[in-house]
């Protein structure tokens, strides 16, 4: 690993960082909380997408105790739509151990790594944004930049290269700014060194960045050939009865474990034994409305549903029965199936 070439990124990207940093909520202070909130969040989702979410959690939650104290129902809620639902569960149960401590943050990268659901990537973001640690936090934004700057042709999805690339970088971090590059490197990924028609002409790396001058910088980063995924057929069954409509909870392991959903089988089925099913349920089938498909893509599964809108006479007990108020407000849905909530506003 080339250090002396990642320690020349150092003073160019500090003095670009105080001239073009965003305006980010995050980026108000150095507390712990915001800090580790807010990294929690941004894991697989756009900044954009996660203002709102911040704001409204910590409106809810705003700080380790309140949401140690969260009921899960309330927690699931606020997280709804974030997807990866387990984030939300290791997150509650990080802010627990912490209120335990007293509201106390572990302030070095090993002390951080104790705490449930963080990794080095969160360990090193809090570590050296609220502690001034020189402790590198190494995303896919990090992983493209430094790819590019060391023409480095490693595929970035490799554990072991995480983990080198991590001491290296650690290794160049200023006293005194720690915090601020590692901020900066982010910002760099995120705003300049894209992965699709990154801005070189800006770039503060440009006069020492190998991929630039030898014109290969949408050649990285590499990564590993994606096994493909696995695609599921399902069948969901949107039931209504006198204006509510039927969910029920899903299992406590597994995919989306604990939240909750439309009544649905793994399998395609025509639309008459869609009703069968439902009249299975004891839900007594009395209009098919519509049939509707959509699908949902998971890291490793890919979901294709049909959707039948089933008008009921009865309120069977096997499912919870909420009006479309009631599933907007009380009710943690997962994208998957809050997604044909359009169809059953049509009713």
């Amino acid at each position: 690993m080339d250090t002396h070439r990642l320690s020349q990124t150092v003073q160019p990207l500090l003095v670009w960082f105080q001239a073009h940093a965003r305006t980010l909520p995050w980026r108000a202070d150095r507390e712990p909380y915001h800090v580790w909130l807010s990294e929690i969040m941004l894991q697989q989702t756009r900044v954009e997408a996660v203002r709102g979410y911040y704001a409204r959690f910590l409106a809810a939650a705003p700080d380790v105790f309140a949401l140690a104290a969260l009921p899960e129902a309330q927690l699931l809620k606020l997280w709804e739509g974030l997807g990866y639902y387990n984030r939300a569960r290791k997150a509650q149960a990080c802010a627990q151990e912490v209120a335990a401590r007293g509201g106390v943050w572990p302030d070095t990268v090993e002390g951080l790594l104790a705490l449930p659901g963080i990794g080095p990537y969160t360990a090193g973001a809090i570590a050296s944004i609220c502690f001034e640690r020189p402790a590198a936090a190494v995303d896919g934004n990090v992983l493209r930049v430094c790819a590019r700057v060391l023409d480095d042709a490693t595929p970035i999805d490799s554990a072991a290269h995480k983990a080198t690339l991590t001491a290296a970088l650690s290794a160049c971090y200023p006293a005194g700014h720690c915090g601020d590059f590692t901020q900066a490197l982010m910002e760099l990924g995120a705003c300049v060194c894209t992965p699709k028609s990154p801005k070189c002409e800006v770039c503060p790396t440009q006069s020492f960045c190998r991929a630039y001058k030898t014109g290969n910088v949408t050649k990285y980063p590499v990564k590993r050939p994606k096994a493909a995924k696995k695609t599921e057929e399902r069948t969901v069954l949107l039931l209504e009865c006198n204006g509510r409509f039927a969910v029920e909870k899903r299992s406590e392991t597994g995919l989306l474990a604990g939240l909750w959903q439309f009544p649905n089988v793994p399998q395609k089925l025509d639309a008459q034994t869609a009703v069968q099913t439902a009249q299975s349920f004891h839900t007594d089938p009395k209009e098919l409305v519509l049939e509707t498909h959509k699908t949902h893509i998971f890291t490793h599964i890919r979901w294709e549903m049909t959707g039948y809108v089933i008008r009921c006479n009865a309120m069977s007990e096997a499912f919870t029965w909420a009006s479309l108020a009631e599933l907007e407000r009380d009710f943690a849905l997962p994208t998957a199936f809050r997604q044909f909530s359009d169809e059953l506003k049509t009713l």
